[in-house]
């Protein structure tokens, strides 16, 4: 007798598609609009597959869940972290992923930026925290404001290592200038944690204030962003 052949398997991706109607992420968002989508079906649509046995939305739960269910947490993931720490989602949907949570957070920053007046250090703080206090190199920027401290703009001058970014004064010069500054504020960052200024810290601040005086644009402040803290120049007396 001939023998029976064992049925080959064959692992099913679950699909957005495959899901029941009330769980298309989809379709609820063209009924209901956007907005009325949970964080997982966001979260689904952007990975589109699920893995053998899990649904999209399974695995979505899943992502969130070990981010403490926090967008920023998750957000604070390198891509290869995301990538590394879940079946079913590889390189290219980690970049999807963390490409949406940082659109996401730009669009916050640049409603921010638009109307915020710095009064004080703490101001610069909320308005930069986001966009380095998570970073693993250094990265220098400045703040731009107008005559009445109204932020114009944040721009971000270099990129370095993890002790430290180099930073030429003209181009400093240059943003500022093509921005109509009045003044300007200096931030960078410390991964290590350390909020203590460097040498080297003192010595560009001090050149990056002589030099944009010539152009009658004064340094207000520098602040250095840390994990979970900052140290301020201005706040010391050291300016």
């Amino acid at each position: 007798m001939p023998s029976e052949k064992t049925p080959s398997y064959h692992p099913v991706h679950l699909r957005i598609a495959d899901l029941a109607d009330a769980d298309k992420p989809r379709e609820k968002a063209l009924e209901l609009g956007i907005r009325s989508l949970t964080d997982a079906e966001l979260l689904a649509i952007l990975i589109g597959m699920g893995v053998p046995g899990k649904s999209v939305l399974e695995l979505s739960r899943e992502i969130l869940a070990a981010a403490s269910n926090s967008l920023p947490e998750l957000a604070s993931w390198s891509i290869r972290d995301l990538a590394r720490r879940f079946h079913g989602i590889g390189t290219a949907k980690a970049v999807t992923i963390a490409a949406a949570l940082e659109l996401g957070g730009r669009r916050s920053d640049a409603g921010q930026q638009k109307e915020t007046v710095i009064r004080s250090s703490a101001d610069v703080y909320g308005l930069m925290r986001r966009k380095i206090e998570d970073c693993s190199t250094e990265e220098f920027w400045i703040v731009a404001l107008n005559q009445r401290n109204k932020v114009i703009s944040c721009e971000r001058i270099s990129m370095g290592g993890v002790a430290s970014t180099l930073v030429d004064v003209k181009v400093v010069a240059r943003k500022a200038i093509e921005h109509l500054a009045s003044a300007i504020i200096l931030v960078h960052n410390h991964p290590s944690g350390n909020m203590k200024p460097s040498a080297q810290d003192d010595s560009l601040t001090r050149k990056i204030k002589e030099g944009v005086a010539l152009l009658d644009i004064r340094v207000t402040d520098h602040i250095i962003i840390g994990p979970t803290s900052y140290y301020s120049y201005a706040d010391q007396g050291r300016l």
